[in-house]
């Protein structure tokens, strides 16, 4: 079983990213081949500025490997050190119909937030097809608001084998039932681009800025609360053990129970989960060249996989 997922480096990964794509990945590295990417050519949709992408680049590959990633085990790499992809894409290009890229939701989603309409966010599932074809992966752990991507991909797979000849697999979407949309500090689907993150690799005092600023309603301290209409019980119950969130659910449902307790139980717990992570984070931090050499490899490894998927594509639509 090949596993294939990447993961953009457009700002500081947060608890989103890490409970709907990095957890998985790194679970399922004991089970299957897995190719884990950093996926800066995407990133260029958002960041214009090279040393901030330089930076977030290397930031992703120090939050995966402190969080478990072993490049023994798989195979770690930045996307633009495989420049196969780019060829791939092109000829992925010519069998996707623009009427299936005017729907995806990722697209609407970016311009209705004010996103320029620019070629490559549009064109942006055809790249993450190769991304996902390029090396015959058998599934991709992705989020549900991912799902549709993948969905393009195996749509555009169909049609190339039809049009040229049996060269791609298809597919399968990995998503765990255990987590759906993280919510953010404000409510909505936790984003960068809504700025309600919190950060897993950010100072202690940014992360408690974060976690003490989640929106909550105004009912008083002796009210009972529901604890599946408020924000900070939906994030807690994600890194808490379910005797800790059975817990927190009854001192709300019975009163005098409030959201600045709730939020300092909440910073407790996430300090808990992710205090190990950020002292092998400062560790790996020290050694750039160490990081730098492990990407560099991953891509070797990555491009042998490469080079054959894309030979015989070439080879199929005529210009090997």
């Amino acid at each position: 079983m090949r596993v294939l997922s990447g993961i953009q480096p457009s700002g500081k990964l947060h608890l989103g990213n890490y409970l709907g794509m990095m957890k998985q990945c790194v679970e399922l590295q004991q089970k299957g081949e897995c190719y884990i990417f950093i996926a800066n050519y995407h990133a260029l949709t958002t960041v214009s500025d090279a040393a901030v992408l330089r930076q977030n680049t290397m930031d992703v590959a120090l939050d995966f490997l402190a969080l478990g990633l072993d490049p023994e085990k798989t195979v770690f790499f930045r996307q633009s050190d495989v420049p196969e992809v780019q060829e791939l894409t092109w000829l992925l290009s010519i069998v996707e119909p623009m009427s299936r890229l005017e729907l995806a939701h990722s697209y609407k989603d970016k311009i209705a937030h004010g996103k320029e309409a620019t070629h490559a966010l549009f064109s942006y599932p055809v790249l993450m097809a190769a991304d996902i074809l390029l090396y015959q992966s058998d599934i991709v752990p992705v989020g549900k608001d991912q799902k549709q991507h993948l969905e393009i991909t195996r749509d555009v797979a169909v049609k190339f084998n039809l049009k040229f000849g049996e060269t791609f697999k298809l597919p399968e979407a990995y998503i765990p039932e255990a987590v759906a949309i993280v919510p953010g500090t404000d409510g909505q689907k936790m984003s960068k681009s809504y700025g309600n993150t919190i950060e897993i690799s950010g100072t202690e005092k940014e992360i408690k800025k974060s976690i003490m600023g989640i929106v909550t309603d105004c009912a008083p301290l002796e009210a009972p609360k529901d604890p599946e209409s408020n924000n900070v019980f939906k994030i807690y119950r994600l890194l808490a053990t379910p005797e800790q969130t059975q817990e927190m659910a009854d001192k709300f449902r019975a009163g005098g129970y409030g959201y600045g307790e709730a939020k300092k139980e909440l910073l407790r717990v996430f300090n808990e989960v992710f205090g190990p992570f950020r002292q092998r984070r400062a560790e790996l931090a020290a050694n750039p060249a160490k990081v730098r050499e492990i990407l560099l490899n991953g891509a070797e490894r990555a491009r042998k996989e490469a080079r054959k998927t894309l030979d015989a594509a070439r080879a199929a639509v005529g210009i090997d």
